[in-house]
């Protein structure tokens, strides 16, 4: 499982890193597709298709399972795709082209093969070694997808329910196991135990007798507990956990799932201490439920990596997760926002983006899910909300349902960001006896919810010249509060330069530590929930406030203790984190009087 880089790109949005392993996976780089919007797939194969003059045949919702089925065509088509490009790179070894060097100047400077083919070079070797040697040396990036687990939405027929195999996330699943790639599939959100379990039907997810597996399973947690929980679960149906992708509660981009107060360093410190006690208590289980369903046993352990990710900016702290919590990769997704190479931005969003600050980057309450959402002020999907809600007629038509969740006032459920919705939500606030400014607070609330589903897909059309008639203009992005600090468009060598330290693309010199950053983010957090607790306490919630404070604490104590203890790292900035916790630590005494006080 020796990766060629120690970075990896995660998913981004919905369309964002749609077509993103096409652009990087040949020069070795790992990155994720979401297997969110199958008629975005449906779209993009089109026009790959006319691009690379492959034969189309278009899946339409007539076709039955038609869900699976794009999804499965569209893998296919990048995976091969995909694949031809990094045979024609390996095969550019005779003329020495200018993207085999690319592939070589892009790796870490630490890596074996880097300078092995510098001296194969210089040394004049015959082309035939050379490239049978670039042929059993370099390896392509992995081309891995994303489920988020709570988007499986239950699909009718004819007006009748039809099975739950044929739920979103469910279908999803379906289409990357009947797909020809050999990666990984990431879980998000949280555990499914029905869509868990489903992943037993499908063989490829199985471990042979030599441990390969060609469908291999990461799932995304915030905490230790959350990992072995859900490695146990699997485990006891035979399937292995490959890896555990760790990301900041709220350091991060897209959808934030706060921990109770628990920050990043100790949570890494944790899995890195009982990472053998994690590999050996889910082992033992695998190898149990093998046997008894008869499967091949591997004949050693299987690896397992764990990796970070959530506002990591500098190579200095890139450098820390791997060495200091022994991470094997660590995820760098807001930046490449700016890197037009491997992302799909529309230039107007690329231009807000470059010029965002703190204040510009924020967390929201726009998602459907209920979860809070980050996002970037003055977006042009807000912008489309906004002229919708001045011409009170606010919400919208709705035409991907993906993210349809809500049955309060329907059998079936529906999106709280349609217009439906909120015009039932809307009538049924009308009735209610309360003051003006009461009333104000709650419309706010109801309207503020965005079509993110069609919102996040929308920048990949616009960029393509798709007709964008169904879903509109207004584009949604979700970058993590790291954007603050980059402010121009990269290359896609730029960005990895900057990752391994060879070059600086930050100019400010205010930016904090990632750790810190998280830090703030977690107090600003509970400020907020400290406010809310005052217009309705309940002990419930004393109780869960005093709990989080007190989580924050004793992070903040151990970074205290870690950050004095380190020697030659952060010398540069060490005076001004400490001085940044102490200053937060004073901040979160401040907020735990006034939750005794409540």
């Amino acid at each position: 499982m020796t990766k060629a880089h120690s970075f990896h790109i995660p998913v981004m949005g919905i369309g964002f890193t749609i077509d993103t392993p096409l652009k990087v996976a040949p020069y070795g780089i790992d990155s994720v597709i979401s297997l969110v919007d199958d008629k975005l797939f449906e779209k993009l194969r089109k026009m790959y298709s006319e691009k690379f003059e492959l034969p189309y045949h278009e899946i339409t919702e007539k076709i039955e399972d038609f869900r699976a089925k794009r999804i499965t065509a569209y893998l296919n088509l990048i995976s091969s795709q995909t694949e031809k490009k990094f045979e024609s790179l390996k095969n550019s070894a005779a003329e020495l082209s200018q993207e085999i060097h690319d592939y070589f100047e892009m790796l870490p400077d630490s890596a074996a093969i880097k300078e092995e083919f510098k001296r194969l070079k210089d040394k004049f070797s015959p082309i035939d070694e050379l490239k049978s040697w670039i042929n059993s040396h370099v390896k392509m990036g992995s081309i891995d997808v994303n489920i988020m687990t709570k988007l499986d939405k239950v699909n009718y027929k004819n007006g009748k329910a039809l099975d739950h195999e044929f739920n979103d996330a469910h279908a999803a699943l379906r289409g990357y196991a009947n797909s020809n790639l050999n990666s990984s599939i990431v879980f998000s959100a949280g555990m499914n135990p029905r869509l868990y379990s489903y992943i037993e039907k499908f063989a490829d997810f199985y471990p042979d007798e030599n441990g390969t597996i060609k469908k291999k399973i990461i799932l995304k947690v915030s905490d230790y507990r959350s990992a072995l929980i859900q490695g146990k679960f699997l485990a006891k149906k035979g399937l292995w956990v490959s890896e555990y992708r760790i990301e900041s509660g709220l350091n991060c981009g897209g959808h934030a799932f706060a921990t109770d107060g628990f920050l990043m360093g100790p949570i890494l410190a944790e899995f890195r201490d009982k990472r053998a006690e994690l590999i050996q208590s889910t082992y033992e289980i695998l190898v149990d439920t093998l046997k008894a369903k008869n499967y091949s046993i591997p004949k050693k352990t299987l690896p397992l990596l764990i990796t970070a990710q959530g506002g990591v900016g500098t190579a200095e702290e890139h450098q820390f997760l791997l060495e200091h919590y022994k991470m094997d990769t660590v995820g760098w997704g807001t930046p490449f926002l700016l890197v037009p190479e491997v992302t799909n931005v529309d230039e107007f969003t690329l231009q807000k983006l470059m010029e965002a600050k703190e204040k510009d980057l924020y967390l929201s309450n726009i998602s459907p899910l209920g979860v809070p959402f980050n996002s970037l002020k003055g977006n042009t999907k807000d912008a489309e909300k906004l002229a919708l809600i001045e011409k009170e007629t606010p919400g919208s038509s709705c035409p991907k349902k993906y993210l349809v969740s809500n049955i309060e006032f329907t059998e079936k459920a529906i999106c709280s960001a349609s217009r439906k919705f909120q015009k039932l939500k809307l009538s049924e606030l009308d009735a209610q006896e309360i003051s003006a400014e009461e009333k104000k607070k709650k419309f706010d609330q109801i309207v503020d919810k965005s079509c993110i589903c069609v919102g996040l897909g929308t920048s990949v059309l616009i960029n393509n010249n798709i007709s964008t008639k169904i879903e509109g203009t207004g584009v949604s992005i979700c970058p993590g509060p790291n954007m603050a600090y980059f402010s121009k468009i990269m290359s896609l060598k730029e960005m990895v330069n900057h990752i391994y330290g060879r070059t600086n693309v930050i100019e400010r010199t205010d930016r904090p530590h990632m750790f810190v950053k998280e830090l703030y983010a977690y107090i600003d957090y509970l400020k907020v929930k400290v406010d809310e607790a005052k217009a309705s306490m309940s002990d419930s919630q004393v109780k869960y406030l005093t709990k989080f404070a007190n989580n924050l604490n004793d992070g903040i104590e151990y970074y205290n203790s870690m950050f004095s203890d380190l020697k030659h790292k952060f010398e540069l900035t060490k005076s001004n984190i400490m001085e940044e916790l102490n200053a937060s630590l004073n901040t979160l005494k401040h907020l735990k009087l006034e939750i005794e006080k409540l």
